[in-house]
């Protein structure tokens, strides 16, 4: 029989995801789940390649039920200790309806419910977006919802049923994520355990490599030769971010969201970006 192992939970088995577990998930066993069950094994034979323990199962963050069967998966192999969460769905993926019951309400439960079971000294991640951040000021009123009602509640406030552009539907859903973490660490605190944002900008994978080859490639390099890096991301860097979040040494960061976008929001406000406001 296998000793019991604190257990990393991985939604979303792409390559951040895959970059972060990397560096937390050594001598733990880690959970891939993933919408496609042959994405999340593909990454487990990966990883077991390289010497980790892995277990996969599908998962659909847009439903609660999916998410509670995965907790119950998770729990068979140890305490849960880390929640990694890549899940997600872009403005050019899917509808306004798919984007808001993924990012916006599949995230909320998650927070939630892991909230309920994380280990203590246990630490969680959410992949977030640099579009939270491009959202402009919402109201106090806004804010207090979209941090503090029911997941479900989120779906039919009427500033959200009120979305019709897909862009929008991504913005709100990221900035909810930001809002939910800060309201959900007090929960995931009481059990001695921390839980962050995070924000990239354009980094690059194998979804990024298709847009700066398609047809919308020229409006993307300009973005990025124009932004304070002068250039892309890779999943090493927000991977090297999440594991600082994640040990030890940040024990005393819980409820906050970190842009890693080398600038760009800064220069989308402020600088040479900010010619993206009319398309944005």
């Amino acid at each position: 029989m296998s000793r019991v192992k604190d257990v990393v939970v991985l939604i979303g088995s792409g390559s951040i995801g895959q970059a972060i577990a990397r560096r937390v998930g050594a001598g733990k066993h880690v959970v891939l789940g993933d919408l496609r069950q042959e994405a999340a094994d593909k990454a487990a034979k990966i990883l077991e390649d390289a010497g980790f323990e892995t277990s996969t199962i599908a998962v659909d963050i847009s439903s609660r039920d999916s998410i509670l069967n995965l907790i119950e998966h998770a729990k068979k192999f140890g305490e849960i200790k880390h929640l990694i969460n890549a899940a997600g769905v872009s403005p050019s993926q899917a509808p306004v309806e798919k984007i808001l019951q993924v990012d916006l309400y599949g995230t909320a439960v998650l927070l939630e419910e892991f909230g309920k079971v994380i280990a203590d000294g246990g630490s969680g991640v959410m992949i977030s977006s640099q579009s939270g951040h491009r959202l402009g000021a919402l109201n106090e009123d806004e804010n207090y919802k979209l941090a503090t009602y029911s997941p479900e509640e989120l779906l039919n406030l009427d500033f959200i049923k009120a979305i019709t552009d897909t862009l929008k539907a991504y913005q709100y859903s990221k900035r909810c994520n930001g809002l939910r973490v800060m309201y959900e660490s007090t929960a995931w605190g009481k059990r001695g355990a921390t839980i962050n944002a995070i924000s990239p900008g354009i980094i690059i994978t194998p979804l990024a490599n298709d847009e700066l080859h398609g047809p919308r490639k020229d409006g993307y390099l300009k973005m990025i030769e124009a932004s304070p890096a002068g250039r892309a991301g890779t999943p090493d860097e927000v991977a090297a971010l999440a594991e600082h979040l994640m040990s030890e040494n940040g024990r005393f960061i819980s409820g906050a969201d970190f842009l890693i976008d080398g600038g760009t929001t800064a220069s989308y406000w402020f600088g040479d970006l900010q010619y993206l406001k009319k398309t944005h």
